[in-house]
């Protein structure tokens, strides 16, 4: 697609079983592309395949999915009360993915939301604040598995 080319319109969609892998391998993309912004991942690309195939699945998770066309974009990952992931494809950063994905988690989620960010995740943190999440408590990252600084975020 050129520049000058309309891009197709961003549909939101809940996941399927059928979508972990693609899923799975925005994951991967998106850490490795967030290095020095995030820690390096600590899991391979297989565990992060074998672990979004359950959650995509668990009873106890709701994933949803951003698509322009039939590019997988984002996708958002919750529990009851977390916002447990959200990424965006590095080449998709920056275009109101990861907006859309915060507002349905808002939306699905009215009673509040927690979630963990990396306290080095200028972006990440920039994008939560200006949907309203503020700061609840900050870690050494000695309670989470990549030892990072990281802070937990509350909303509303």
């Amino acid at each position: 697609m050129t520049p000058t080319e309309p891009r197709p319109e961003l549909v939101i969609r809940p996941a399927g079983p059928e979508d972990a892998l693609a899923i799975a391998g925005l994951f991967t993309a998106a850490r490795d592309a967030a290095v020095p912004l995030m820690p390096p991942s600590v899991h391979t690309a297989e565990e992060d395949r074998a672990f979004f195939t359950a959650r995509v699945s668990a009873a106890e998770t709701e994933t949803w999915v951003a698509e322009a066309g039939t590019d997988l974009l984002g996708f958002v990952l919750l529990t009851p009360t977390w916002l447990d992931h959200l990424y965006v494809r590095p080449d998709a950063q920056r275009a109101g993915v990861g907006t859309a994905l915060v507002e349905l988690a808002q939306a699905l989620r009215p009673g509040g939301l927690g979630l963990w960010v990396f306290e080095s995740n200028a972006p990440a943190r920039a994008l939560y604040r200006r949907h309203g999440f503020v700061e609840v408590e900050r870690t050494d990252g000695s309670g989470n598995e990549e030892h990072a600084p990281d802070l937990r975020l509350r909303w509303p």
